[in-house]
């Protein structure tokens, strides 16, 4: 038997702090899709892409992501990231590492320095800031960063830093001057910044910058994106997805070299 229990805004989805679950021995994801199916019909959708949950009180993410085995006994607590439904911060993991975006208003000194100065002030974070404009909604920001995962894994990276891969599959260029030039931080212009590191260094990073960020994906980039990259409606008709141009863009990007 697993107990799991609910805490902050996933208690409203399941309208109980815990439940238990007559399995055991089976992965995080088994048992994240046996809970899903016990949520009750009308009550708010649990967002799974922004949950952190702990095993024995250890971050899954630690362990082996949704992949780790649940043993009998085992208590996981399920945890929302984003509290009360803010949408100023997202937190995913992507091969069991831990993935923040946060999007500011671009100010007159925020610019590469400023996330330079960022950089020394959290040294175990990776850090990245790509131009808003170039980051179409959630699936993309998480598609592009997976590419990037995956190439840091397999030693084909574009660049030899992760940081600067990001960039140039977002910009969709290998050339890394080119991608700073188009992609990159620029001063007062909105940009997304993206972080890669642990649940409590995360935490930190966002507790200082909160109170300077805004809602994530508030403004459609699909013009800006379709136009720059020249990207017509009849190229997007003839791809079979329920996310067109969010699939092109990961195309582009994954055949980079």
């Amino acid at each position: 038997m697993i107990l799991v229990k609910f805490v902050g805004g996933a208690k409203k989805s399941f309208i109980t702090d815990q439940v238990q679950i007559d399995k055991s021995d089976i992965p995080l994801q088994d048992l994240i899709d046996l809970i899903l199916q016990l949520k009750p019909e009308n009550t708010p959708i649990l967002d799974v892409e922004n949950i952190l949950i702990a095993i024995n009180g250890i971050d899954s993410s630690a362990i082996d992501g949704k992949s780790t085995i649940i043993k009998n006994n085992d208590l996981v607590s399920i945890i929302p990231i984003i509290h009360g439904g803010s949408s100023k911060r997202l937190v995913f993991d992507i091969s069991n590492k831990l993935i923040q975006a946060i999007e500011f208003k671009g100010e007159k000194d925020m610019d590469v320095k400023y996330i330079d100065v960022l950089r020394k002030q959290f040294p175990k974070v990776k850090l990245q800031a790509i131009s808003s404009n170039f980051i179409l909604n959630k699936s993309h920001l998480r598609k592009i960063i997976s590419l990037s995962v995956n190439s840091d894994k397999n030693n084909t990276l574009l660049s030899n830093k992760f940081e600067i891969d990001i960039l140039m599959r977002f910009a969709i260029s290998s050339q890394i001057s080119f991608a700073i030039n188009s992609a990159g931080i620029k001063s007062k212009q909105n940009f997304i910044l993206i972080a890669l590191g642990s649940k409590k260094n995360l935490d930190k990073l966002y507790d200082e910058l909160k109170y300077q960020s805004v809602n994530v994906f508030e403004i459609d980039n699909t013009l800006f994106i379709k136009k720059y990259f020249n990207i017509t409606n009849k190229q997007l008709d003839t791809i079979l997805s329920d996310d067109p141009l969010v699939d092109l863009l990961v195309e582009k990007a994954a055949i980079l070299f």
